[in-house]
């Protein structure tokens, strides 16, 4: 099956379900200990299996699409530095000089075929290595090979650049992404123009992620956003992996979808359905007409705290002034209600959860893709060798 076949069969889906007033739905409702997103010692046990195992997503290939672009930022609290490689390729490594330390490039973007160390002025290639020690002489001799900035594995595919947060550890993005490479591809991302970035604060990073899985908070949390576009309540999943695309219909469904042939549903998205796709373990992409979404989730410092990048692309650069207003209208429009709407939102759970008031959360029949998101962290926390993966 192609895959329009695939997203229109999702989308007539979508229709059965606005149709017969029902939802894709669980066996049954799902407890979770409200200690998931309290616990220092479950937290410390999703970092060390989650996000310092898994491929996670590092950056967008349009943020850095020239030789000499880069990109240095931090990420769960080791600073990073992205590179793109003469050759095209990229290069993911830690942003800290060899000799004492020091944080080596500024933070944010820019281009640069090498790097100096603002505190002794050690010189390093964009792809690490070490080229200058500063008055070599009277420093003494090293092993130049020795000394190069601290390589982590990494991988463009996709449009992103995907990194491991471990030195030395293997990555292999076609195993980790599966089908969702290929949806990822349909888009072709890698040519889209970067537009920007916001940065907002939240609670526990997977009450974060909770957010993006369903709609049956749209009518209460976002009435005159969301709501007025898309229907309360009504979601199709489909699992890839840990990873999920889940579709939302539109107010407008039926006639959006009625004046399309039935075999050009699957190139319809944005005009009668959208849908949110998340790559665990901290990736929510959402389509738009206007703009691209990429929210990158990163959890800490503390279990109550998440940090969260909104990088925002599109398929062509601003045309004018007035298209580049345009789009920074829109950034902050989607800032603002993720940030006051769901992360608002997201802050007070988090106070409820550590008030000790309930020992456990519940998400109900309706609410699938979070019992299936949850599953797959205990699955991986757990790290049962003889256990086998969770199926939606």
């Amino acid at each position: 099956m192609g895959y329009h076949e695939t997203i229109g069969n999702e989308a007539a889906s979508l229709l059965e379900f606005v149709e017969t007033g029902t939802t894709d739905s669980a066996e049954a409702p799902m407890e979770v200990p409200a200690s998931a997103y309290l616990d220092p010692a479950y937290f410390a046990a999703e970092m060390e299996h989650i996000f310092h195992k898994l491929p996670i997503l590092a950056g967008l290939s349009a943020e850095i699409p020239n030789p000499g672009d880069y990109k240095a930022f931090d990420l769960m609290g080791k600073p990073l530095l992205l590179t793109r490689k003469k050759t095209g390729e990229v290069a993911a490594m830690l942003n800290v000089c060899t000799h004492r330390g020091m944080i080596v490039a500024p933070e944010g973007h820019g281009n640069a075929n090498r790097f100096s160390c603002p505190y002794h002025a050690w010189t390093f290639a964009n792809d690490g290595k070490l080229l200058a020690v500063s008055d070599a002489q009277k420093f003494g001799t090293i092993c130049k090979e020795d000394r190069g900035l601290t390589r982590l594995p990494c991988v463009e595919a996709g449009g992103i650049i995907w990194v491991v947060l471990t030195p030395g550890a293997e990555i292999d993005i076609e195993k980790h992404l599966g089908s969702m490479l290929a949806d990822l591809d349909a888009y072709d991302l890698g040519k889209w123009h970067y537009c920007g970035s916001r940065q907002i604060k939240g609670a526990n990073w997977k009450i974060a992620y909770d957010g993006y899985l369903e709609g049956y908070h749209f009518a209460a949390a976002h009435p005159e956003t969301i709501h007025p576009r898309t229907m309360n309540n009504i979601m199709h999943f489909t699992a890839q992996g840990p990873h999920m695309r889940v579709g939302f219909p539109q107010v407008g469904i039926k006639e959006s979808l009625g004046a399309v042939p039935r075999e050009l549903w699957g190139e319809n998205e944005n005009h009668g359905y959208d849908f949110v796709r998340t790559i665990f373990p901290n990736v929510s992409i959402f389509f738009a007409p206007e703009i691209t979404q990429v929210a990158q989730l990163m959890p800490g410092p503390t279990p109550e705290e998440n940090t969260t990048n909104l990088l925002f692309i599109r398929r062509e650069p601003p045309k004018d002034a007035e298209d580049q207003a345009a789009i920074e209208g829109m950034m902050n429009w989607l800032r603002d209600v993720v940030d006051k709407e769901d992360y608002g939102v997201g802050l007070k759970v988090q106070k409820g959860l550590s008030s000790g008031a309930i020992k456990s959360v519940v998400f109900g029949k309706n609410e699938r893709g979070n019992q299936y998101f949850h599953k797959y962290v205990d699955y991986f926390v757990n790290q049962d060798p003889d256990g086998k993966p969770p199926v939606l």
